[in-house]
């Protein structure tokens, strides 16, 4: 499937918020991520954006392989944020709540599954991989890498937007590159949220949409119910000990815990 540049940057036209420039598109990389990161060791600017429609050495997060067949929107952005290291999850948090937002506002009934997935149907329609590196203290520059199930093949789990729109033509998303578009300006928007609002504003807006509100967890042999998400990014879970009244709140970690889909 060839992406079509001329239609992504009429799409990206039509958007009134500020945009990048400088789009670097492939038909095939190893990882947007990876090519972004040498493009930015060669100076390119902040707001560069890197799109393919199929890798062949994609990363999730926690260095899993995401599966990337051809058909599928593979984009990175980089940024340069130069905040905190401890803000690091607010990256991943804004992009995911600004592409789920952004789909939604298309007619797209996006959710997001902790901390990093966005979910259609109960079923993953793609995932953000966000990358620092760090000066002085500081994240000096970022890639937000996003992945998105477009016509390509997906596991059981997975849903892809294209069979998802011919049952429920509900959106004006009728393209891999109006869905490109969408999905950048919704990391820009998220930021751009996230930067002039911070993370307290940030935090209620994803738990609005956030689709493990409420779910039963174990935790170290112990039941739990989500109550919500904290600026480092970790899951607030209350944990209901035996005869203790008052149910204790625990942060649990990225990675520490399997939520699965339901």
């Amino acid at each position: 499937m060839e992406f079509n540049r001329q239609k992504f940057i009429a799409a990206i036209g039509a958007s009134p918020q500020e945009t990048p420039h400088n789009f670097q598109i492939f038909e095939t990389v190893a990882s947007t991520n990876q090519t972004l990161w040498q493009l930015l060791e060669g100076n390119a600017p902040p707001r560069t954006v890197v799109i393919a429609t199929q890798q062949t050495a994609g990363r999730g997060q926690w260095g899993r392989h995401w599966q990337s067949a051809p058909g599928g929107l593979y984009l990175s952005l980089a940024l340069f944020p130069k905040v905190p290291t401890q803000l690091a999850a607010g990256l991943t948090l804004c992009s995911a709540w600004g592409i789920a937002t952004a789909l939604r506002d298309k007619g797209i009934p996006v959710w997001l599954k902790w901390p990093n997935d966005l979910v259609l149907s109960g079923r993953k329609l793609g995932g953000i991989l966000t990358e620092t590196r760090v000066q002085q203290g500081k994240i000096a520059k970022a890639v937000v890498g996003v992945g998105i199930n477009w016509a390509n093949s997906v596991p059981e789990t997975g849903i892809n937007l294209q069979s998802f729109l011919e049952n429920n033509p509900v959106s004006p998303i009728t393209s891999l590159e109006i869905l490109a578009a969408v999905t950048l300006m919704g990391i820009v928007s998220g930021y751009q949220y996230w930067q002039e609002k911070g993370i307290d504003h940030l935090l209620p807006a994803y738990e609005n949409i956030l689709t493990n509100m409420g779910q039963t967890v174990t935790v170290d042999g112990q039941a739990g119910v989500v109550v919500g998400v904290c600026a480092r990014g970790n899951l607030r879970v209350q944990i209901c000990q035996t005869g203790v009244a008052t149910p204790v709140e625990i942060s649990v970690e990225p990675g520490t815990i399997s939520l699965g889909y339901r």
